[in-house]
């Protein structure tokens, strides 16, 4: 018997500790209303301790309102009503002085079906979090239809002039126009594999494919785009500096971590564009910097959240960039940050570990 009772005991206090790892506010109320378990999580979202609650009747300690101001408890009749229910869907309920979490409930029933109700599981879930997420997923459909807008105006515009037309255009003028559908087309293949991208880093999704790679010289593929897309040659340079270990990585992945973050710097900045590679403890790091007027240090942290424009202005973009920068590099186990260039303007240093994967 005394076996039979300690094997409880350590059942319960491991299913206490699983309760307490929870990410969500759990709270669980017995038979008769009074608060058997509150774990870490619901500590933290109530403002509550743990252990002045327990043993106490859950509306005297977690008296819940709804957007109309009623009783929570009462109208859930948790003991009540019919003999079918099992759960209460996640709802916004306001703790007094108007603090807003959602809130659901579980039912236990003995026998499971049809019986009455010997627990009620509460979950608790921070509102301010979900507002936050909607307000990125709104903020992520606004961009997508303002970025896609203006392209697909301009491929729509010209391919039906040219069907309408075709005949009164010169061959130049017909390529002019041909070139700017293609232009914006490229334009609206590059914000889906933005969008993509985002998508796989959330979802943790992202893959990485390592071979070796040659850091600088995919820097100078970069800039080597970078002026035959029209830019003077003398707005970048590149500076190697020592003997520089083997490093297996993603080359399409580094392409567009270096070719993002000079595009930054280009949209951004001013003067000159340096990247600097060099060696360092445990692998490489590289360095990109510009001229013009640098990050401030208190929005030193906001540069790699997405829609991130600096300053608060519009210049051109998503806003994802830098989002997507310091997804790939942390996929690769590197790290990246921002700070001041020792000439002034700002500086996107990301560092990556050298060495060969395993491959078993």
């Amino acid at each position: 018997m005394r076996g039979g009772e300690t094997q409880r005991r350590d059942a319960g206090a491991a299913c206490s500790i699983e309760v307490d790892d929870l990410p969500d506010g759990v709270i669980v109320a017995d038979g008769r209303g009074r608060v058997t378990a509150f774990n870490r999580a619901a500590c933290r979202l109530t403002r509550l301790e743990g252990g002045s609650v327990v043993g106490k009747h859950f509306p005297d300690v977690l008296p819940f309102r709804d957007d109309d101001g009623r009783d929570w408890w009462k109208w859930l009749d948790a003991y009540g009503g019919l003999r079918t229910r099992s759960r209460q869907p996640e709802c916004s309920l306001y703790l007094p002085g108007g603090h807003e979490l959602l809130v659901a409930a579980r039912f236990v029933r003995r026998p499971e079906r049809g019986g009455d109700v010997v627990r009620v599981v509460v979950t608790l879930r921070d509102a301010a979090a979900r507002a936050r997420l909607e307000r990125s997923r709104a903020d992520l459909v606004s961009t997508v239809a303002h970025e896609l807008r203006s392209p697909l105006t301009s491929v729509k515009g010209f391919t039906a002039t040219l069907l309408a037309k075709w005949g009164r255009f010169t061959d130049d003028q017909k390529r002019v126009m041909l070139e700017t559908v293609n232009a914006d087309a490229d334009r609206v293949t590059r914000l889906i594999t933005e969008l993509l991208d985002v998508s796989r880093i959330e979802s943790g999704r992202l893959q990485i494919h390592r071979q070796v790679v040659d850091v600088p010289a995919r820097a100078r593929k970069i800039i080597a785009g970078r002026v035959a897309a029209g830019e003077p040659e003398d707005r970048f340079r590149l500076e190697v500096l020592g003997d520089l270990p083997e490093m297996w990585l993603d080359q399409d992945k580094i392409d567009q971590i270096l070719g993002n973050l000079l595009e930054n710097a280009v949209r951004h900045g001013r003067g000159t564009v340096t990247i600097v590679v060099e060696p360092v403890e445990w692998g490489v790091a590289v360095s990109v910097r510009d001229q013009g007027e640098g990050v401030a240090p208190e929005l030193a942290s906001r540069v790699f959240r997405q829609f991130w424009r600096g300053n608060g202005r519009r210049r051109g973009g998503t806003g994802l960039g830098l989002f997507i920068v310091k997804g790939l590099v942390e996929a690769h186990g590197g790290t990246i940050t921002v700070q001041r260039a020792p000439g002034g303007g700002a500086e996107f240093r990301f560092t990556m570990p050298a060495g060969t994967p395993d491959f078993a």
